[in-house]
Formats: C-alpha cells, sequence, structure tokens
C-alpha cells in the first residue's frame, strides 16, 4: 500500500526550499509550477525541478510535480521537465472531464517516450476543482489507469461557484464528499483540500477530522508544521491497531473452522469488519516501513 497522507507543496522556483523540504516528514513532496509561481518564473521553476528531482530521489523521497493545466497552453513544456525516471506522480490542476484526462495522459505519454520511460511509469493526480470537474468526478477518476489519486480544490471551486471560501468550509461539504465518493468508486485515494491558516492548528486537526469521516485518506499541506497533525490524524491509533490484529486472529481460527463470522468483545466479525481490518494494517505496514510515523 502506498501512503498518501501527507503532501507538501514547495515553491518550484525555490532551490532552498526545495532543498530543505527533503527533511520534511511529507509522504509525498510536491514541487509547484503552478499557482506558487509566477507567469514570469515558470521557465526557471521548470530548469530547477528538473535539477533538483534526482537530489529528492537520492535522498529517499517520493515526488509529484505539480503542473500547470491543460487549458494554460504550459503543459507540454512542463511535462518535459516533470517527466524523470526520478518522479513518481504529476498533479494536474482543472481536470474537468474524462477527455482532458486522457489527453494529458497522451502528453506525458510523448514526454516518456522522449525521456526513454515506458508508457504509464509516472502517475496522475487530477485536481478536481470546478463545478464541472465535481459533476464528472467519477468519469475524471476513471479516465485513464495511470490515475492513482485525486484531489478536490476547494479555492478554485469557490472561485468557479462565485461564493466565499471559510475556515469551517460548509460552503465546500457537498462537492468534497462527492469528489471521495467518487474517487473510491473509481478504486483511486483522494486526497484532501490544503487548510489555508497555516497558523491554526485547532483549525486544521478539526478540517482533517472532517476529511477524513468522508473517506480522505491524504490531505496537502502549505507549511511544514502542517504536517505533524496530518500524519497523526490519518495514521491509525495504536489501540486501533491492536483491535485490527486480534480481529484477523479470532477470523482466521474461525474460517479454519469453518465459520464465516465469529464474534470478539461482544461485537460480531465478519467478513467486511475483516477488511476494514486487514487494509488499517495495511496502512500502518506502509507507514512503519517509510519511517515516518508522524
Amino acid at each position: 500500500m502506498e501512503l498518501f497522507r501527507s503532501l507538501i507543496f514547495v515553491p518550484g522556483n525555490r532551490r532552498d526550499m526545495l532543498e530543505k523540504a527533503v527533511s520534511f516528514p511529507a509522504d509525498i513532496m510536491v514541487p509547484d509550477m503552478e499557482d506558487s509561481v509566477p507567469l514570469s518564473e515558470k521557465g526557471a521553476a521548470r530548469d530547477t525541478i528538473s535539477d533538483v528531482l534526482p537530489v529528492l530521489a537520492e535522498a529517499g523521497r517520493r515526488v509529484m510535480v505539480r503542473v500547470n493545466a491543460l487549458s494554460t497552453g504550459l503543459l507540454e513544456e512542463d511535462m518535459r521537465a516533470a517527466i524523470t525516471p526520478h518522479t513518481y506522480a504529476v498533479n494536474v490542476g482543472k481536470v474537468e472531464t474524462p477527455w482532458d484526462a486522457q489527453q494529458v495522459d497522451a502528453i506525458m505519454a510523448a514526454a516518456e517516450a522522449r525521456g526513454g520511460l515506458a508508457r504509464g511509469s509516472v502517475r496522475m493526480v487530477p485536481y478536481i476543482e470546478t463545478a464541472l470537474s465535481v459533476v464528472n468526478a467519477y468519469a475524471v477518476c476513471s479516465a485513464t489507469p495511470r490515475i492513482v489519486a485525486a484531489a478536490f480544490g476547494a479555492e478554485d471551486f469557490t472561485v468557479d461557484m462565485g461564493t466565499q471560501r471559510t475556515d469551517e468550509g460548509a460552503e465546500v461539504l457537498m462537492p468534497r464528499a462527492a469528489v471521495a465518493i467518487a474517487a473510491r468508486a473509481a478504486d483511486v485515494t483522494a486526497l484532501d483540500v490544503v487548510y489555508a491558516n497555516f497558523r491554526d492548528e485547532e483549525g486544521l486537526r478539526r478540517d482533517t477530522l472532517v476529511g477524513k469521516s468522508l473517506g480522505y485518506k491524504g490531505k496537502f499541506a502549505i507549511h511544514p508544521a502542517q504536517l505533524g497533525p496530518i500524519n497523526e490524524i490519518l495514521s491509525p491509533l495504536p489501540e486501533e491497531v491492536e483491535y485490527a490484529r486480534r480481529v484477523v486472529e479470532v477470523f482466521d481460527e474461525a474460517e479454519a473452522q469453518g465459520r464465516g463470522a465469529t464474534s470478539l468483545d461482544g461485537k460480531m466479525v465478519d467478513v467486511p469488519i475483516v477488511k476494514r481490518a486487514r487494509n488499517l494494517l495495511a496502512i500502518q505496514d506502509a507507514i512503519s516501513a517509510s519511517g515516518r510515523q508522524g
């Protein structure tokens, strides 16, 4: 199982920040060519990211490069820099239709071919952040096998809707839930919204818990101080891990005796309960293997 608990954006035109981010406890680093980089600096961001990717890979970091949207006309040049043997995935903004996702896939395939990489070597993570993309969320998430996760973008969604963005997030609760459901239906990981007030840890914790309750397995961060709380909340608790182990143990014993269900601590244990337990244990195993508990 691949970890997506925490992902941190780092401006792609800032080599010093990219190199410093190697020490951050994020599951995935996201060098950014898009919103954090002004138009005049896009070329510098491409060059800097391309230079730093081998350094990040040598440090054992998984990297998802954030590129500009298909509609900007910048995507093909972005992909030339982003598609490398050191790149895990690219994060693409404003993917509104399956056609958009397939066009991005074709551009990625061309960049892979130029770089001598097999088609599909680099994964795709579309941003779903407009009314049209929310309506098309499942179709977008299932448009190509290259898609491994999907992200909901609340800031651009509220701009598209002409509404105000608030810390409480009531204005995006419905589309936020819809994207998580669509991602699950397409069997890809749902990645949650940025919490913009990075000095408000209590608000971040509250927002992360809401996302977790909706089915989000990972969350983007814009400041390293956000990574600890995100990792903590999106990781299994020790007591949850212990209970999951006990669930699997008693079920395996029951199954060996020809029974399809049993009980533990006065509660029924059947196949769905065991699936949940095994999923939780797989997450814990991935966390342990990563060496980043929090």
